[in-house]
């Protein structure tokens, strides 16, 4: 089948194209980012995560499982990536009913698993708690970029962190959209079996 000839082949120079460690050297923030006002301050902001739906075509004895809040039929996807728009980590293969929570947890406890140094984090939006090594926005308030390009006005201290968190997280989304254009396979369901 040419797709498994495909992937072989993107298997066989994946080394080439991602680069791979174990330490959070190449995570550490460039000084140039920081000067960019969309960014927090902070040199301990890594970058963001968030998880992405790609639409999939399971046997129908498990479409259920893979039925998504959105009711769209797919597998749910956890992406990491840095302030720069690199991804760092991602864990494919859960089902689109799984919370986002969930897919994290499980991501920490596997063994070579997401790891945030101490003392760092990474921005996550309001599907996911605060936490060490996370940071998400203020409950109840306003958050989505869009709302501030309409024009409106910001009423609290809480809203204004939202908006400024809001931009930053942004990066994540963006990484999910080069990606999906990069790759048509990801943006309607494919005919392969799951575990393709």
């Amino acid at each position: 089948m040419a797709l498994h000839a495909i992937m072989n082949a993107v298997i066989g120079v994946f080394r080439l194209y991602l680069f791979i460690t174990s330490t959070f050297r190449h995570l550490e923030p460039r000084p140039e980012l920081s000067l960019n006002p969309d960014f927090y301050q902070s040199q301990n902001c890594l970058g963001a995560l968030d998880g992405m739906y790609v639409p999939v075509n399971p046997p129908a004895v498990d479409r259920a499982r893979y039925r998504s809040r959105k009711g769209e039929i797919a597998t749910n996807v956890l992406g990491v990536c840095t302030r720069d728009l690199k991804f760092v980590y991602v864990l494919s293969g859960w089902e689109g009913s799984a919370t986002d929570s969930r897919i994290l947890g499980n991501a920490m406890e596997r063994p070579h698993g997401l790891k945030v140094p101490h003392g760092h984090y990474y921005l996550v939006d309001t599907g996911y708690t605060n936490g060490n090594g996370f940071l998400a926005p203020y409950h109840g308030q306003r958050y989505h970029i869009n709302i501030w390009r309409q024009g409106h006005i910001l009423t609290s201290k809480e809203e204004y962190f939202n908006m400024k968190h809001s931009v930053a997280r942004n990066v994540i989304e963006r990484s999910f959209g080069v990606l999906k254009m990069r790759f048509a396979i990801l943006r309607s369901p494919s005919y392969y079996p799951i575990r393709t």
